[in-house]
This record gives structure tokens, C-alpha cells and sequence, in this order.
């Protein structure tokens, strides 16, 4: 509204009733009137009519001025406590500035459109994070904000972030609520912990601590010496609540070994059903526990080799019921919707009993030997799937690689397991090297459409043969004719995994290639642009790794 008013005058009479009410209540009136606007609700003081907007406006500002007018000074805040002093060494200028670059890259920006061939900066922050915390270097304070910022938006990024970080994070997290999550991340809320040898301070904090600080003080004792921290537990054990036990239970898993076993039998008589089966969990992991003895005896008893036939096959015969004692060493006795209670209660014994114990039940035979028997009655496939997750349990990679079988065999005809999420969960029990050579065989035998879970497993940057078999694939793939979207998810992967030294392989990619008559429509010119984004990113990883020394 462009008009002039004449200067206001306070004693006015139109202006009276809102200059002698509350301050508080004349305000809210002036501000329903402006919601509801003069011809629905009359100004507080005036008539209503052509004039009453001009009025409202007069008497806003004679409002506005009072308001100001008799505020009263505050107390100034007390001044925030200095940043805590990190002392691991300054970031180089070139890798500051790469940071600063990394993270103005925000995520969302042209959402839905062709990236072209500029990389996606944002998702090669981890990486650099990563490189950055194995180095050592401490980060900029003046790029923290912006690093909390990202984190608050991706959870992935928030413990490498936090490490990075260091302690400013928390210091900084106290001053603003947006950045609380540091507070959650960080053992014991950013409190200071007692060194773990002060044997007073330690049970102190153990006995009257807050939750989060004594989670925290327990790993920190279990890594140093394992016997401590569950002789600290053992103190308050009874009277804990059963989700702290449970939450205590689990920092067990950190070095664990045969003299956690009397504590552990003791939780399988704990009184919470989840405490009971992370105790069972824990124990069948530890191939000499009574636990495991006692799973073999009853997995063993479900599991023959019928010589009667002309072939030597398994013969299985699962448990009729799940007795007390069974329960109590952790099978779960109500089976899953769809699932057979007889099937359910076997694979939980064979799944925790100690790999080990079938050359000796099954006639002396090897891993690969055992794999290979047919097993009768349609029961194969939950053995051999009991049998997989009993090799990731145990880290057993003889099994494991048995398992497995050749990654030329097709999806149902490995001698093991028949899913790639399985076949991925065990690679996990693999060295680097053996992982990233079986994953490049798979993916020479059946392509790139179903690798992508496996590529999640492999070691980065990604070992030579299998970022030759991955750049291969793509290669086909192109020349195939096909849009490369169907492969969107592999070169986001390559983009963040492939060795920056293989770029040179992808020069004759990055042409535009001849499309052949069955092709779909454009494809070749989004297949070049597609491979010259990737190399720009290994060109720009290349750097990274540069101004960081690591190379």
C-alpha cells in the first residue's frame, strides 16, 4: 500500500484504547485486525470505513515504539567456556580448500535432471573424511559449521564427520540444538571420562553415572582389558534394567573369549528373552563353549549320512519339539509367519553349532566333500543356509569359501548358498584380495545386474582385477545398445571405488560410440557422457588423494 500519512500524534482519539490497554493485548489485537483485514475486523479505536487501514497502520507504529520503548535491558549471558585445543596437525591449504569445495556441493540441487558429466562432490565427502582421519589431520574451525550441517542431513556421514571434527563438535553442538546429534554420538555426551586405571572413579561413574556415560566407559575398558569391564559389570548386573543389560551385553562382543563363558551361561537364565538369545549368540560363537558343545550334540543327533543308497546322501530328521533346554541355550521357539516350526528350531541348531563338528559326524569328510552330498527330502537348501550363516557367525573361512563355490556357478547352482545376500555375507569372512577376485569372476560370468550387492563388500579402492571386470561389464553394456540407467547404481559405485589409476583405461569410452540399429535412441552420447563423468571423478579422487599426501 503506497500512501502518506500525517505525523502521528499518540493522544490522538482514534488511537487511545490501544495506547491504554496492556501492551501485550493491544498488540494482539492490532495483529488480528491486520490478519483478518479493516473490513472484518475493525481497528481497536477507530470508526469503521475507508480511513481504518491508515489508522491500523498509525497505530502499529505508535505500538511498535512502545514495545521498544519499555524493554528493559537483560542480564548479559555468561560467556561460553573457549573451545577445547585440538592437537592433531593443520589440514594443508589445498586439501582446506577441497573441503570447503566438497561440502558448498549441496545435495538436491537439479534433483530429477541429468548430472551431465560434473562429479557429485557430496558423495565423495566420506572418502575424503575417511583419508583425512587416517592421516590425522584436524579440521578448519571455520568449515565445522558447514561439516555439522552436512551431517545433521546424512547419517552416514556423522562418525567420520565427528571424528574429523574432534572435540570442537561437541563444544559446538552445546551451542546449538540443530547439531544435538553430536551429543548422542559421542560416548557419554562429550563428558570427560576417568582414566580407565583410577579404580575409584571408574566404579563411581560405573555406579552413579548417566546411561550414555557409562555405556561408553564400559567399551572403553573392555578395549583395553576385557577381564575389567565384565568383572565391572558383574557388580550391578542383578539390579540393572532389562535394556541396559542388554545394551551392556552386547559390548562383550569386543574381544571376546573363552573366560567371558561363566558369565555369559549365567545371562542364558536372565529373565529378558532378547538378553538370553544375545548371551546364546555370544557363546555359540566361542567353538569350545558348553553351549556350543551342547548345540553339536543336538544338531548332530538331526543330521546323517544315509549309506543305504546308492549315492551317499544327508539324511535329516528335525526336532519334534524345543524343549526347555533348548530354549534356554537361545532357539526361539514360535516359528515366523510361513514358517515350519520343525524347519525353524533346526536351522537355529545347526546355525549354533561349531562348524567343526561335522568331518567328524559326517564320516570324516572335508568341507567341500560334505557340501557336495545331496541331501534328501528337500532339506538342502536349509542346511546348506544354516550351514552359511554358522560361517559368518563363526568368521570360519574355509567354509565360507566352500560355500560359496566357483562365481561362475549360476544363482541356483552353487553348492552352498542360493542368494546374493548370503554369497555377501560370507564374502565378509574372505581377505580383500580373495573377496575382490571372486566378485570380479561373478561378475565375468553373469555381468553387472546383480553384482551390485557384492561390489558393497569389496575393499576400496577396488583391487585391479576387479576394476578391469567392472569397467568390461560396461563396457558390453554399452556396446549392447542399452540406456545406461540400468547400470546408474555400478557407476555411482565405480565413481567412489574404482583405482584413480585405471582412468586411463576409460579414454576410448568417452566418445561418442557408432549405435547400432537395435540400439535405444541416444544411447551411445549418455553412455560417453555417463564414462566421462566418471573420469573426471578419479581424476578429481586422484587430487584429493594428492593434497591429502597419500600418495
Amino acid at each position: 500500500m503506497n500512501r502518506t500519512s500525517a505525523p502521528v500524534d499518540p493522544s490522538a482519539p482514534g488511537l487511545s484504547a490501544s495506547a491504554d490497554a496492556p501492551a501485550s493485548a493491544a498488540w494482539e489485537e492490532l495483529v488480528t485486525a491486520a490478519l483478518l483485514g479493516t473490513d472484518r475486523r475493525t481497528p481497536p479505536g477507530c470508526a469503521p470505513g475507508p480511513d481504518a487501514p491508515g489508522a491500523l497502520l498509525d497505530a502499529a507504529a505508535v505500538e511498535t515504539v512502545r514495545r521498544r520503548a519499555g524493554l528493559r535491558p537483560a542480564r548479559a549471558a555468561e560467556r561460553p567456556e573457549p573451545a577445547p585445543e585440538d592437537p592433531r596437525p593443520a589440514l594443508p591449504a589445498a586439501a582446506a580448500r577441497r573441503l570447503a569445495m566438497l561440502l558448498a556441493d549441496r545435495p538436491g540441487a537439479g534433483a530429477g535432471r541429468s548430472r551431465g558429466t560434473a562429479p557429485d562432490l557430496m558423495e565423495l565427502l566420506p572418502q575424503w573424511l575417511a583419508t583425512a582421519n587416517t592421516r590425522g589431520f584436524a579440521a578448519p574451525p571455520q568449515v565445522l559449521p558447514a561439516l555439522l550441517d552436512a551431517a545433521r542431513g546424512r547419517t552416514d556421514l556423522r562418525p567420520a564427520a565427528l571424528t574429523f571434527a574432534g572435540p570442537r563438535a561437541v563444544w559446538l553442538a552445546r551451542l546449538n540444538p540443530d547439531w544435538r546429534f553430536a551429543l548422542r554420538a559421542t560416548p557419554g555426551g562429550g563428558a570427560a571420562l576417568p582414566d580407565t586405571g583410577d579404580t575409584e572413579k571408574v566404579r563411581q561413574l560405573w555406579q552413579e553415572g548417566l546411561f550414555a556415560e557409562r555405556v561408553a566407559l564400559l567399551a572403553a575398558i573392555r578395549a583395553r582389558v576385557p577381564s575389567a569391564a565384565r568383572e565391572l559389570l558383574a557388580i550391578t548386573w542383578p539390579t540393572e534394567r532389562a535394556e541396559d543389560r542388554l545394551m551392556f551385553l552386547d559390548s562383550l562382543r569386543t574381544g571376546l573369549g573363552p573366560d567371558d563363558e561363566p558369565f555369559l551361561e549365567q545371562a542364558l537364565a536372565d529373565r529378558s528373552r532378547n538378553v538370553r538369545a544375545t548371551a546364546a549368540e555370544l557363546l555359540s560363537a566361542l567353538p569350545g563353549s558348553a553351549l556350543a558343545g551342547r548345540m553339536a550334540v543336538r544338531a548332530g543327533a538331526c543330521v546323517t549320512v544315509d549309506q543305504m543308497r546308492e549315492t551317499p546322501t544327508i539324511a535329516v530328521e528335525a526336532p519334534r519339539e524345543c524343549d526347555p533346554g533348548m530354549e534356554r541355550d537361545g532357539v526361539v521357539t514360535k516359528a515366523p509367519a510361513g514358517r515350519g516350526e520343525r524347519s525353524w528350531w533346526f536351522g537355529q541348531l545347526v546355525e549354533a553349532a561349531p562348524l567343526g563338528t561335522w568331518p567328524g559326524r559326517l564320516g570324516g569328510r572335508t568341507p567341500q566333500e560334505i557340501v557336495a552330498l545331496p541331501v534328501a527330502d528337500d532339506w538342502q537348501g536349509e542346511l546348506h543356509a544354516a550351514w552359511c550363516r554358522a560361517a559368518v557367525r563363526q568368521r570360519d573361512a574355509e567354509w565360507a569359501r566352500t560355500l560359496l563355490g566357483t562365481p561362475s556357478a549360476s544363482e541356483a547352482g552353487g553348492p552352498g548358498a542360493v542368494s546374493l545376500a548370503e554369497r555377501a555375507k560370507l564374502l565378509g569372512t574372505l581377505g580383500s584380495a580373495e573377496r575382490a577376485e571372486w566378485v570380479a569372476g561373478f561378475i565375468a560370468a553373469h555381468g553387472l545386474s546383480e553384482a551390485f550387492q557384492l561390489l558393497g563388500v569389496c575393499a576400496v579402492p577396488w583391487a585391479a582385477p576387479l576394476g578391469r571386470a567392472v569397467v568390461d561389464a560396461l563396457n558390453i553394456a554399452r556396446d549392447a545398445g542399452s540406456y545406461p540407467w540400468s547400470f546408474s547404481g555400478v557407476m555411482g559405485l565405480a565413481e567412489r571405488c574404482l583405482d584413480p589409476g585405471e582412468a586411463g583405461r576409460l579414454d576410448g569410452l568417452v566418445a561418442v560410440p557408432d549405435e547400432p540399429e537395435d540400439a535405444s535412441p541416444g544411447a551411445g552420447g549418455y553412455w560417453a557422457e555417463a564414462f566421462q563423468r566418471l573420469v573426471t571423478t578419479l581424476g578429481l579422487r586422484a587430487a584429493m588423494a594428492e593434497e591429502l599426501g597419500t600418495l
